[in-house]
């Protein structure tokens, strides 16, 4: 039990991070001047963007990010992943009492905060190394970067931010579990195009932070779960 305890203990304070910084950010948010929450998302966006192409680079055959991405967001699109992402944000909205003129700001919150905190190289690695050898360093670190972002998250983005931390619980929790049940069948081949995968949603999450593009990355997320057996054809 204390071992179990100790491969969660990373994401445990990943979650609590996450409810801290989004809390402080909230608090800070009628004192933060709209142009300059505005300024720094797009810092956010742009920063998110060079750490996607950073991630991308660690792919050792671009075929199976190829393949995973284009099948996943196939599968992503039929299920319509973002959709019920976006439905639970609004029923996340509804209980908090928030006005309907916020409706779109929370679900934005929810979604883009969930995905930020969720999708990278750091919490896939990260994930990795606590399920299959309870080392939780990278997801501590992770932990700190997600402190500050979801501080000025919560300040532009609202109360839904917040609520992105049980999605965390879930998404890392769950990649711990599988890391733990199947950590002989993720090599380092397939953790590195893990990495890359992951990373081309980062990207499209930072261009859409920017305001480029409306992006439903969301819906790639299947790419990452069929990323390991496309490795094994």
């Amino acid at each position: 039990m204390i071992d179990l305890l100790h491969n969660f203990s990373g994401v445990l304070v990943n979650v609590l991070t996450v409810l801290i910084g989004s809390t402080v950010g909230l608090l800070l948010k009628k004192q933060i001047p709209e142009r300059l929450t505005n300024a720094v998302m797009t810092a956010i966006g742009l920063c998110t963007v060079a750490i996607g192409v950073t991630g991308v680079i660690k792919g050792q055959n671009q075929l199976v990010m190829i393949i995973s991405l284009v099948l996943g967001t196939i599968i992503g699109t039929l299920i319509d992943i973002d959709g019920k992402l976006t439905k639970i944000g609004d029923k996340l909205q509804k209980k908090s009492k928030k006005g309907e003129n916020e409706k779109s700001t929370f679900s934005q919150g929810f979604v883009t905060a969930s995905l930020l905190f969720c999708v990278g190289a750091m919490t896939i690695v990260g994930s990795m190394n606590a399920g299959i050898s309870g080392d939780n360093q990278m997801l501590y670190t992770k932990s700190v970067l997600d402190l500050i972002s979801s501080t000025m998250l919560g300040a532009s983005l609202g109360i839904g931010v917040l609520f992105s931390s049980a999605f965390v619980l879930v998404f890392q929790g769950g990649l711990v579990a599988l890391s733990m049940a199947l950590g002989s069948f993720l090599n380092d081949f397939a953790v590195a195009e893990l990495i890359c995968a992951g990373s081309v949603m980062i990207i499209a999450l930072g261009l859409n932070l920017i305001g480029i593009t409306k992006i439903k990355v969301a819906n790639l997320l299947p790419g990452l779960v069929l990323v390991p057996f496309v490795c094994k054809v």
